[in-house]
């Protein structure tokens, strides 16, 4: 039998940059692959079905639940986002690396039901900095921002539940750290200005 691959968990806060930090990470090691989830969100401008999610309406995700088609769903801003269980079993099965790009409550549930996966916490380099890139997406009110950011500092109090954690302060330096996990190195340490105390405060927000 050949060598199965492993699964690797991101989570962040909303606004962290994981997604994109998944997207490269996918793409630039060999034999790694991105899982892509099921959601109930509406398409954002820009966003392509199979490439970035798979659009479902809440009857057919409802449908997949009952027929136990999901390693993992929750509920996040009022959508549902569910991650295909039989995709993930069959990459990893033929040798791929998988990466999962989920919340800390499906992350939970997935090292509930496959210990070995990897978990990494990425982390904005301060909270000023998450609430800017909230802002200049230009998609949000500010009474839905003060929610992100209320939710996130709730999101990033999770971080001890994971195997690291990597800031992402530059963008290629963290998606470097990201490579040496997979690679089985360890990542650099932290930088030494990265406050995680202050970024898990909930008296900040």
């Amino acid at each position: 039998m050949g060598r199965t691959g492993r699964l690797y968990i991101l989570s962040a806060a909303s606004g962290a940059g994981k997604t994109t930090l998944a997207k490269a990470l996918a793409d630039g090691m060999p034999n790694t692959r991105l899982s892509i989830s099921h959601t109930t969100r509406p398409r954002r401008p820009g966003e392509r079905e199979a490439g970035d999610y798979y659009f479902v309406d809440k009857a057919c995700f409802n449908a997949m639940i009952e027929r136990d088609e999901f390693l993992e769903y929750a509920k996040v801003f009022d959508h549902m986002y569910g991650t295909s269980k039989s995709s993930v079993e069959d990459c990893l099965a033929a040798g791929c690396n998988v990466v999962l790009d989920i919340d800390w409550q499906g992350a939970r549930v997935v090292r509930n039901r496959m210990p070995d996966a990897c978990g990494i916490f990425v982390m904005p380099p301060s909270r000023q900095v998450l609430e800017q890139r909230l802002r200049n997406r230009g998609q949000d009110s500010d009474a839905v921002i003060t929610r992100r950011m209320r939710d996130a500092v709730n999101e990033m109090r999770h971080y001890e539940e994971y195997d690291y954690v990597v800031v992402n302060d530059d963008f290629e330096q963290a998606l470097q750290n990201l490579k040496r996990i997979v690679s089985g190195l360890e990542p650099l340490p932290l930088p030494p200005t990265f406050r995680i105390d202050e970024l898990v405060d909930p008296s900040g927000v």
